[in-house]
């Protein structure tokens, strides 16, 4: 999840940012034989290996790279003979969905997992975030033309993660205020960093309730569908530090990062059947 300038199973109750209700049982299902990631930056490896770039190797979800251990590697040990995909474009927002949607369609993708809303409330001001009705109307629009054109597909939909959490560990860090600022990273929630006026914390506040508004959304059309699974707001709800997070931009997940996030959501997501 990124600016324009440089330019994520389902258990019972409600977890902070994302109330997850389970439609049904976990089941086991069988390995998947295509898999796609869609979503923003953040699925596509942004700035987990190399300064300002897509490391698509390194993605929680479809990278290869054995330091990540995604969910394309733990598939392939599994026993799956899986082709990964990989269309997660930084600087996605909802209104990209449902183009990804229709690459993953395309491809036949019976395994998809979707990370996308960060840049929905990561935006120039908090008044351009997404409302809340528009972000559940493009997500649901999507993953229902994502079923009607792979009518297989099973989808691990990953919980944004908790914006504000990245300003309380980095805002005393002047570099990270310097690339922020610059590079105006998510000013929504992060412009003027160190401000405790009363607006600025509002804010922030309400950058944050917005984020976990489209979490519940999101957990809501989720668990009405049985084909569907999320990581049961595990994603938002994780305490990240910055050894998990870029340096180059103090925004982005790093392999260790990347790691965290592949570990949180495959172990929330699908029971897949073992072949032998």
């Amino acid at each position: 999840m990124i600016n324009k300038v440089a330019p994520v199973l389902a258990i019972a109750g409600v977890l902070a940012g994302s109330g997850t209700a389970v439609a049904e049982p976990l089941r086991s299902e069988p390995l998947p034989r295509v898999m796609a990631a869609l979503g923003d930056s953040i699925s596509s490896g942004f700035n987990s290996c190399g300064f300002f770039l897509s490391c698509r190797s390194r993605s929680w979800s479809a990278g290869r790279h054995d330091s990540v251990d995604s969910h394309y590697v733990r598939l392939k040990a599994l026993g799956a003979s899986l082709a990964p995909k990989n269309y997660a474009v930084p600087g996605a927002a909802s209104a990209d969905l449902l183009g990804q949607v229709r690459k993953a369609v395309a491809d036949r993708a019976d395994y998809v997992t979707v990370l996308i809303g960060a840049q929905d409330a990561c935006t120039s001001s908090e008044g351009r975030m997404t409302s809340v009705a528009l972000y559940r109307y493009r997500l649901e629009r999507a993953l229902d033309q994502l079923r009607a054109g792979v009518p297989g597909v099973r989808v691990l939909l990953a919980s944004i993660p908790d914006v504000h959490r990245l300003w309380e560990v980095a805002k005393d860090q002047a570099k990270a205020r310097t690339v922020w600022r610059l590079g105006r990273v998510c000013q929504s929630m992060l412009a003027r960093p160190t401000s405790t006026a009363k607006a600025d914390v509002r804010r922030r506040a309400n950058v944050r309730a917005r984020i976990m508004d489209y979490n519940r959304e999101a957990a809501e059309i989720c668990a009405a569908r049985s084909w569907c699974r999320t990581d049961g707001g595990a994603v938002f709800a994780y305490p990240f530090t910055l050894k998990q997070v870029s340096r180059w931009d103090y925004f982005h997940p790093n392999v260790a990062g990347q790691r965290v996030l592949a570990e949180l959501t495959f172990g929330n997501g699908f029971d897949w059947a073992d072949p032998r």
